[in-house]
């Protein structure tokens, strides 16, 4: 027999451990080379890890355990993989294959979860699943499980009611039911550094708004030729990366940085474009902005956020950034005030376009505008300097033929 170990690979420099979140193959599961074994989730990110060889999966972890870099999770048989088609099945799946048909969840059910449903009593297709495309998960049954038995519990007898309290108004039908769940490393991570940016930076906030006029008609008129020409789309976050490096580079204090006593300041622009996803906000790096093209700036933008959706988003595409972009304007939100990323000393909140009546001279007129929302590090960047960025942007927004010809 020959196996090979299964190490947690390393991620990053400052990283030295993780949180094994869940196997992506089953141990007595054959594999082939480059198969996504397991995820790996960091205080930074979450990767999938891969099979370097084909054999059969033992595994020596459990999923929700805190794993070193360099420690061993399990092995591959390498030895097994021609006998593995006729390998009996696994316990949990000859569990599975006993266990109720699920009329209408069938596709959905895991061996592990269709066990614990035969175990638990539980009708899978009375229950709605909470995981990924509607999967149901163990929670969900046993949430289930307990929900049946609570409302199988007989009632109180009637004399142990105390006669003189007040009648209480019935309670909504349905379940009322509870979980508990370990926060996941990100998101831990994710709420020490907004903590932290509040307590070590003196935040102050400036607004403004921008008619977006121009630079909706540019792409309205130029969408479907850049988009032949370059395979990507033009979006509006180009603009705004675009806008904000001319900035930067016209008030170097926004692009700097505060290191103990000294300032920090930068030639280039690596501007944070922050990502939305299941695990929480993930803010990587188009580096050297201010060098990029409307179309390297939109295929980058896009090749992130599928990493992110992809939970491909390595340790290296988020450090770094002296500059970041939120635009929660994707959601919904009209207004808000952004938290500092640190260490860097500010942050543009972009937000929804709405059509307000403006006065355009001197004559109201309808035009969309955004409310452009602009955090900074008070230590490092006077009001002035602020003010005089948000307005900088706002002018280039306004007049983007100023973006190409740098004026």
């Amino acid at each position: 027999m020959s196996k090979v170990e299964i190490k947690v690979p390393s991620v990053g420099e400052s990283v030295t451990e993780g949180v094994l979140s869940r196997w992506l193959k089953k141990s007595g599961e054959a594999v082939k080379s480059g198969d996504p074994l397991f995820e790996l989730e960091t205080d930074k990110a979450s990767n999938e890890v891969p099979a370097l060889v084909a054999g059969v999966l033992t595994t020596s972890v459990a999923e929700g355990d805190t794993v070193q870099i360099g420690a061993v999770v399990g092995s591959i048989d390498t030895s097994a993989v021609a006998a593995s088609a006729s390998t009996p099945a696994a316990p949990a799946a000859q569990a599975a294959v006993s266990a109720p048909a699920a009329s209408g969840n069938g596709p959905h059910l895991s061996p592990a979860v269709a066990w614990q449903a035969a175990d638990k009593g539980v009708d899978p297709a009375s229950v709605s699943g909470t995981g990924p495309a509607g999967r149901l998960t163990k929670g969900d049954i046993l949430a289930a499980a307990e929900a049946k038995a609570t409302q199988a519990a007989p009632a109180a007898p009637a004399s142990a009611a105390k006669p003189a309290a007040p009648a209480m108004p019935a309670l909504p039908a349905g379940e009322r039911v509870v979980t508990r769940q370990k926060m996941p490393s990100i998101r831990q991570r994710i709420a020490q550094r907004l903590v932290e940016a509040q307590h070590t930076a003196a935040i102050l906030t400036t607004f403004n708004e921008v008619d977006m006029s121009k630079v909706m008609d540019l792409r309205a008129r130029y969408k479907d030729s850049f988009q032949k020409k370059h395979g990507i789309g033009l979006g509006f976050m180009s603009f705004f990366v675009r806008a904000c490096t001319e900035a930067l580079q016209a008030f170097p204090a926004v692009n700097a940085q505060i290191d103990g006593t000294d300032l920090v300041f930068h030639n280039y622009c690596d501007i944070g474009v922050a990502v939305s996803t299941e695990r929480g906000l993930m803010v990587p790096v188009v580096r050297s902005a201010e060098r990029m093209s409307f179309a390297q700036i939109e295929k980058a933008i896009s090749d992130y956020a599928v990493k992110a959706r992809e939970n491909k988003i390595s340790v290296n595409d988020l450090q770094g950034g002296t500059f970041t972009i939120t635009n929660g304007g994707v959601f919904g939100s009209l207004l808000s005030t952004p938290i500092l990323n640190p260490p860097q000393s500010a942050i543009l909140g972009m937000h929804s376009i709405k059509k307000r009546p403006v006065v355009v001279d001197d004559q109201i007129v309808i035009r969309p505008m955004m409310y452009l929302a602009l955090s900074y590090d008070h230590r490092i960047i006077d009001g002035k300097e602020a003010v005089s960025f948000l307005v900088r942007v706002k002018e280039l927004i306004e007049d983007p033929e100023r973006l190409l010809l740098a004026v």
